[in-house]
């Protein structure tokens, strides 16, 4: 088996026997079998737990319900948000994720399961754990089987079900509510001046602006460069400058991260500010920055409650808000989209802004993909298209328009196609990871290469030297930093400490230090390991240690970067927060956690932060909603099934200026740019009217 974990050789070829002829499948057999399966690790005891439990519920169960059931907590744990029945009967192999080589063991026990779906939907509906949707009456059963009657039936646990359902009803009702008369005249007016004149065939960010001014909700998607939060900002300003009463007008901003939450606000304000020169006197851009407010994490905006699922703010007290602005939507996943839609009042327009190719959350759901499917093809219906020409005078190309029926989202979605700023060899290679084209990106890391050598804007490094990545991340490469300039900030600490004025020298200090450190970071594809987060974040601390830049011994040090790990609404630190420990400015000197959101420093005891993680290294995941001037992606050989299309794009668009490959073996580059995430979900179905509840 592909993903052996801590089972040995003896153990691991007794269960391969086994499974090569195992024993009639029956409600025992195939509780031991997904045992077996947990125990190397293609199963989490939790998901064998559900498939035990089902048994306990229902003793007349029939295997493959159980079989379903365990699948299904698989699948979640995957993030996605139901199980595919037609996949689970016809390619198990591509629900669970198995290698070619591990097909005979699938095979020889799927051989003794119901080989028609119409025989697994029957046992199915014969457990009374499970509902049949909308047909049957909610009565709290666990698990729910929706479009049992069509080709692609999909099984959830209740709470996904509601979720989606929940998720749906919010986004056509908000998509289909009646607006206030607009002036278009008006508006046309005020989108000329928010927005110069452009040479391209159809300004988007312009088109952006004017059909969001059509209902209360709209998706704003493209990638780094694309100008997202340059839109939001003019969008502000136009709902700002159109609104019949806009001293009353309540904005909220918000995104899934502290420090994405940070660059939202900065990147709004400096674009008002800006902005500010075109208006003149006819609109007051500083007073809409000031009642803005600060950008908060979904977690602080909707109440989180420690060790619950509820949330202080939810359909029956909902938030005090007009317009609501999410940053880095892709991260936002389906659990907390249904909570911030509870939550948002009626009358609110809600404004998704994010990359639709880059990673999904870590958690069930990617609903930003969802949303996005006609993003790249526009498939804009007649109306649209005139009232973009009447409102924006910008006129939609052909091949963007949809003969009748055009789909409703694709009304409320805009893609942004032109990239202002992230361009050269970085953004050739993203362009290139993203259609999945492996020949083209290897190239584009050749050519680099071959021109500029060490000063490379890219690079490429796949002879699986770990010394070359350690040396990396402490000395960069050519133009490309490291953590030098971090180390060297780190030192002057003693002369801040002998300053005549120690408050203003430690601010400087403690920004120049934070400032350092995020102009590089390490990026992997998994935590455990050599070269994941764990192994590589050892090795940059013994390598400091060595050099006498930190302490030699405990936890707790000056220079320690930490990321968040749990959120902590009481302490006002949320999960992925980056946090540098350095020494305060109060007599003794003791560490203290410094976070840095803009300009605005805050500090938390090191006594205090219990569910925190050393940060040389992070996981691509929970670098979403951050940059760095050169970012290094390690790529590990054991990642399997982690490896795919999104975490290299993801990883390459978190670099500005420098970006680094390193990966343990050769293939593992291509074979990622060739396996694109897909994440099960019946969304798009809800919103079709597919699925009812």
């Amino acid at each position: 088996m592909i993903r052996k974990r801590s089972v040995d050789n003896a153990t691991l070829d007794m269960f391969e026997a086994a499974w090569a002829q195992p024993a009639p499948l029956n409600v025992s057999t195939t509780l031991q079998l997904l045992r077996n399966w947990a125990d190397v690790g293609v199963l989490r005891r939790l998901d064998v737990a559900l498939a035990v439990w089902v048994h306990e519920q229902d003793a007349g169960v029939a295997p493959c319900v159980l079989m379903a059931a365990a699948l299904l907590a698989h699948m979640e744990g995957r993030g996605h948000s139901c199980l595919p029945l037609a996949d689970v009967v016809h390619a198990p192999h591509v629900v669970l994720g198995w290698e070619a080589q591990e097909l005979p063991v699938l095979q020889a026990v799927w051989a003794q399961l119901p080989t028609q779906l119409s025989d697994w939907l029957q046992a199915l509906l014969r457990s009374p754990l499970v509902r049949v949707a909308p047909q049957q009456a909610d009565q709290a059963q666990p698990l729910v089987l929706a479009a049992a009657d069509s080709a692609q039936p999909l099984l959830y646990l209740r709470r996904y079900w509601d979720y989606e359902r929940v998720v749906a009803q919010h986004i056509l009702e908000r998509s289909q509510a009646s607006q206030q008369t607009l002036n278009e005249a008006d508006a046309r007016q005020w989108l000329d001046t928010l927005f110069a004149p452009s040479a391209e065939a159809c300004n988007w960010q312009k088109v952006a602006c004017a059909m969001a001014l059509r209902g209360r909700f709209s998706v704003i998607t493209g990638g780094p460069g694309t100008g997202k939060t340059y839109t939001a900002a003019r969008l502000l300003a136009l709902l700002f400058a159109t609104a019949p009463d806009a001293d009353q007008l309540r904005v909220a901003l918000a995104a899934p991260t502290g420090k994405a939450a940070a660059r939202l606000k900065q990147s709004i304000e400096t674009a008002l500010a800006d902005l500010q020169k075109s208006v003149g006197e006819r609109l007051d851009l500083n007073a809409l920055v000031k009642r803005v407010g600060a950008a908060r994490t979904l977690h602080a905006l909707l109440g989180a409650r420690p060790g619950t699922r509820h949330w202080g703010f939810h359909a029956g007290r909902p938030l005090d808000v007009d317009v609501m602005i999410v940053d880095e939507a892709s991260m936002v996943h389906l659990e907390m989209m249904s909570a911030l839609l509870e939550a948002l009042p009626a009358h609110a327009r809600l404004v998704l802004l994010g990359d639709k190719d880059q990673l999904a959350s870590v958690e069930a759901g990617a609903v930003l993909g969802d949303l996005c499917r006609d993003a790249q093809a526009g498939r804009y219906g007649a109306q649209t298209v005139d009232f973009v020409q009447r409102v924006a005078g910008e006129t939609i190309p052909a091949q963007y328009r949809q003969a009748p029926p055009a789909p409703a989202l694709a009304q409320h979605t805009v893609m942004l196609r032109a990239s202002r700023r992230f361009e050269g060899p970085i953004a050739a290679l993203a362009s290139a990871v993203n259609a999945g084209d492996a020949e083209a990106s290897v190239q584009v890391l050749q050519d680099c290469m071959a021109q500029a050598g060490g000063h490379a804007a890219v690079a490429l490094r796949q002879d699986g030297r770990l010394p070359y990545v350690h040396a990396l991340a402490l000395q960069g490469r050519g133009d490309a930093p490291g953590y030098g300039a971090y180390v060297q900030a780190l030192q002057r600490w003693p002369e801040v400490q002998h300053s005549a004025d120690l408050a203003t020298a430690h601010g400087a200090w403690l920004r120049e230090v934070i400032h350092a450190f995020d102009r590089f970071r390490l990026l992997c594809a998994v935590r455990e390991g050599a070269w994941g987060v764990a192994g590589l974040n050892q090795a940059v601390v013994q390598a400091l240690r060595a050099q006498g830049v930190i302490a030699q011994e405990g936890e707790w040090y000056a220079g320690r970067p930490v990321i968040v790990t749990r959120n902590d609404a009481a302490l006002g630190v949320f999960n992925g927060d980056i946090g540098m420990t350095l020494p305060s400015a109060a007599p003794g000197h003791a560490l203290r956690v410094y976070f840095l959101n803009g300009q605005e420093l805050r500090s938390v005891s090191v006594t205090r932060l219990a569910h925190v993680e050393t940060a040389f290294a992070m996981t691509v995941h929970k670098s979403q909603g951050s940059e760095f001037e050169h970012t290094a992606l390690v790529l590990a050989a054991q990642a399997g099934g982690v490896l795919g299309r999104e975490l290299v794009y993801t990883g390459i668009t978190r670099a500005r200026s420098h970006f680094t490959l390193m990966a343990e073996s050769p293939s593992l580059l291509t074979a990622a740019i060739a396996r694109p995430t897909r994440r099960a979900s019946g969304l798009l179905r809800f919103l079709e009217g597919e699925l009812h509840s």
